[in-house]
């Protein structure tokens, strides 16, 4: 299924929670809305569903311009925050529930094939208030993939579970869209869960879009630093810089030497930049090439296998992403390494002039 979004706004009184956008969803795949909470992510969607009629703009489903057309005339499957089944039935009959609808064969066969890959078999004849927070989620979504809508919007459906349980369905919920027709869309405000699911992100802010493509094409290389910023977790370290005939000056007589190929390469107008540093290219270590940033640790966070260590430097508070568990005290000294070749560069209306070249990419850099 095609579905696209053409000038799309909305608008109530004299708020705006849409600005006009063009989008045209990738058929078959899923595609992440990334952005923050209240950036117009959920007044997309319900545009998309047919809840809502949007202000100005047309919304087409292949080719066909359905705008204004009510939900209940569109086959689409949504799954909400909140944990919606119907209190009175079984979960058996929740997940039965749109197969009967459509006088389906099978329809047992079906409900335990799906209660099976969401992991809630032995549930099926319990109600939904006998279940657990996920548990009760995971009946959501195998009532909504029972549908088999050539259209499932997913509204942060995992955002009220613990964090295990959420590092559970994403991997599971990863497999489940990878193995369908559907075209879904997805809302999240976490980068790293657009980042687990791959697929395509839009990063939306403000009830703006800011940039549409293959999620790994936009994250290595953001349109601008509205996107980056956006699109990182821990956020990118951002500094003002000038570039001069053999490198870029940073705040407190910071200097990174680059090679000439390096400038040669690089087509800047104005000497005026902003540079970012994503936390993840931070290093305890040096290479040859490396460049150091000498500190004082004002803050270390272990989560997970990393280290987030805040780090007081010439040029403001840099926050490191460290793979592993590392101990620092605070107050002491640390340095930490650079690839000059791992910058991003940024023009003074903050669009991106150069992304670092990722081996493997098919995407290249601006």
């Amino acid at each position: 299924m095609q579905l696209m979004l053409e000038r799309v706004e909305k608008q109530v009184g004299l708020q705006t929670f849409l600005y006009p956008l063009d989008m045209a969803l990738q058929p078959g795949a899923l595609t992440v809305l990334l952005g923050a909470t209240q950036a117009g992510k959920t007044t997309l969607m319900r545009i998309m569903a047919g809840l809502d009629i949007p202000s100005k703009g047309k919304v087409k489903v292949d080719g066909q311009d359905v705008t204004g057309k009510p939900v209940r005339e569109r086959n689409v499957a949504m799954v909400y925050q909140q944990f919606i089944n119907y209190p009175s039935m079984t979960v058996y009959e929740n997940i039965a529930s749109p197969l009967k609808i459509r006088r389906e064969r099978n329809i047992r066969t079906r409900v335990i094939e799906l209660a099976e890959k969401l992991h809630i078999e032995p549930f099926l004849n319990r109600l939904p208030a006998e279940l657990s927070g996920g548990q009760q989620q995971r009946v959501a979504l195998a009532r909504a993939l029972a549908k088999n809508a050539p259209l499932m919007l997913l509204d942060e459906p995992l955002v009220n579970l613990d964090y295990k349980l959420r590092e559970q369905l994403r991997e599971e919920l990863g497999f489940l869209f990878a193995t369908g027709n559907a075209t879904v869309v997805y809302a999240t405000t976490e980068p790293s869960e657009a980042l687990l699911l791959g697929g395509y992100t839009a990063v939306i802010e403000a009830g703006r879009l800011l940039q549409y493509g293959p999620t790994a094409q936009v994250f290595h290389y953001p349109q601008s630093i509205e996107v980056a910023r956006a699109f990182s977790d821990p956020p990118m370290n951002l500094f003002d810089a000038y570039l001069t005939e053999t490198g870029i000056k940073l705040a407190g007589d910071v200097v990174l030497t680059l090679s000439e190929n390096f400038l040669q390469n690089l087509k800047v107008i104005d000497p005026q930049l902003t540079i970012g540093i994503r936390a993840s290219d931070l290093k305890l270590r040096p290479l040859p090439e490396d460049a150091a940033l000498l500190g004082r640790v004002e803050l270390a966070e272990i989560s997970g296998s990393d280290t987030f260590v805040h780090v007081h430097t010439a040029l403001g508070e840099l926050v490191a992403q460290l793979t592993g568990v590392h101990f620092f005290e605070l107050g002491s000294n640390l340095t930490l390494y650079l690839n000059p070749q791992q910058l991003y560069m940024f023009d003074q209306k903050g669009r991106l002039l150069r992304a670092p070249t990722r081996s493997g990419s098919s995407y290249g850099s601006s």
